[in-house]
């Protein structure tokens, strides 16, 4: 499977680094992915190839003109005989998730709009966007680095892309949870060890543990996730002893105040 992304950018030269290095790189060569940069600019009418012009209704900052940015994703139509999911990076879309990437990393050409200045003409969002997306609460100068963001999380569920089949899928987030700990050699470092299950060489034990720490990290840094999650029954139980000796613990220091 290959899957082709066309950029649609005002800054092309933004991507030459992260696009042509590492894993990214090296899934370009094997041509398991496409990456096509496409300057807006270039489907300017003017003479100074502008893009951008003053809001009807008057307001501060230049928006971003439907022109180029349709006849851009028009050409980029023609060329691959139609389109797939036509995207937006906005910070008024929805917010990227692993579950999003999974199912980007399911089409066969995606099209990125990089939004920039006040932002883009609203016939953009309404007559040609299929969807919106935001990677965070924040804002950016531009969609350039949610473009290098998306095409690196889709990138990387692509088969053949990363070494193992199931890297992708121990990541955080990938199951839900948190990742787990990690260790390498050397076996003490400073003093510092290894928890000895890791050595134990009982892979049922070692996945048992891994589990059960990706589970206990989640709930203290990102409990959020755990509502989403369908909880098997041994890790209900788990959260059930946890929440009990939380409960226990609590209580002891509110004993020791009183007294």
């Amino acid at each position: 499977m290959t899957i082709s992304f066309d950029i649609l950018t005002l800054f092309p030269e933004m991507f030459a680094g992260p696009l042509t290095s590492s894993i990214i790189k090296k899934a370009r060569e094997r041509g398991l992915i496409e990456i096509n940069l496409v300057n807006i600019r270039d489907f300017s009418r003017t003479r100074h190839r502008t893009v951008d012009d003053a809001p009807f209704g008057g307001g501060g900052g230049m928006v971003m003109e439907p022109g180029p940015i349709f006849e851009a994703v028009d050409f980029v139509r023609r060329r691959h005989g139609g389109a797939g999911p036509v995207i937006l990076l906005d910070p008024q879309g929805e917010r990227f998730t692993q579950e999003m990437a999974r199912q980007l990393a399911r089409e066969k050409h995606l099209v990125l709009i990089c939004g920039h200045y006040e932002g883009v003409d609203e016939r953009v969002r309404e007559y040609l966007v299929t969807r919106e997306i935001s990677i965070g609460d924040y804002v950016l100068t531009g969609g350039e680095l949610p473009a290098m963001v998306i095409v690196d999380a889709v990138a990387r569920l692509v088969p053949g892309v990363l070494g193992e089949a199931e890297a992708a899928e121990d990541d955080s987030f990938a199951r839900g949870l948190l990742e787990y700990p990690q260790y390498t050699r050397p076996r003490t470092y400073r003093g510092f060890g290894v928890p000895e299950v890791l050595l134990s060489g009982h892979h049922g034990e070692v996945e048992r543990w891994r589990r059960q720490e990706a589970l206990l990290r989640t709930l203290v840094r990102r409990p959020d996730l755990l509502a989403s999650r369908e909880l098997e029954a041994w890790e209900r139980e788990l959260l059930q002893a946890v929440g009990e000796q939380i409960n226990r613990l609590l209580a002891g220091a509110r004993k020791d105040v009183v007294q």
